[in-house]
């Protein structure tokens, strides 16, 4: 009898000590993946003023995210989704009036838009001349959209260069329609979530926000380009 005892106290240490260790592991996972969402953002801020001409070095929401208006699964699942690696951002999209900041990934898997917002595939690269799409959850970062207008501006910066959009229209699309990524000359930039934002289920819409450039500052290594508006304004005044 007194062997069985010590057996199952040997036992219960036993599984405490486990517990313990897999405890540890979750926090260290959890915390060391906080560090490094921010660490995402941050890095692209520390740029030297030397290589990004009239561009900030650091933005005031750079160290926390705001989920005030986030469901709670959203925020679960993007807890979630700082336990894993990602490669850094491909850019950084900020749009002021709505306290949004959050990085840019490639693709639109469950997982990236948990941590961010991802660019969407087949739509034009970041830094390439066309229609950028850009998707987010509508319960999460991308649920601010609901509050933005037409004539608002955005910001998508990256390591070399700030490019500054200002929206031009909002509109509901069939959630099959993907005509409004139609790639363009122009620069374009194209923010896609579903709608209803508070709808219950799988959202049967889209909520589009479509912006034009209408500057761009790019490293002091090369001329600063101006507004595309303006270029285009100044071609067609030389137009014989």
């Amino acid at each position: 009898m007194k062997t069985r005892i010590f057996n199952l106290k040997i036992f219960e240490l036993a599984l405490l000590a486990v517990g313990v260790a897999l405890t540890g592991y979750a926090v260290f996972n959890y915390f060391g993946g906080r560090i490094y969402s921010r660490g995402a953002i941050e890095k692209f801020n520390s740029t030297p003023s030397s290589q990004v001409a009239a561009v900030p070095n650091h933005l005031s929401s750079s160290t926390s995210v705001d989920s005030s208006l986030w469901s709670h699964v959203r925020i679960v699942q993007y807890k979630a989704s700082l336990t894993q690696h990602f490669e850094e951002p491909l850019a950084i999209l900020k749009i002021e009036k709505i306290h949004l900041e959050v990085p840019v990934f490639e693709g639109t898997s469950d997982l990236v838009l948990n941590r961010g917002a991802g660019r969407i595939d087949g739509t034009a690269s970041i830094g390439e001349s066309g229609n950028i799409g850009i998707a987010g959850h509508r319960d999460g970062f991308f649920r601010g959209l609901k509050d933005v207008e037409i004539g608002d501006t955005m910001e998508l910066r990256t390591t070399s260069a700030k490019q500054i959009y200002k929206i031009d229209s909002i509109k509901l699309v069939d959630r099959s329609d993907v005509s409004v990524l139609r790639n363009q000359s122009a620069p374009e930039l194209t923010l896609v979530t579903c709608f209803p934002f508070y709808f219950v289920g799988s959202a049967p819409q889209r909520f589009i926000v479509h912006a034009s450039l209408t500057g761009e500052t790019k490293t002091i290594n090369e001329p600063a380009k101006v507004s595309f508006q303006a270029t285009a304004s100044r071609t067609k005044e030389n137009t014989p």
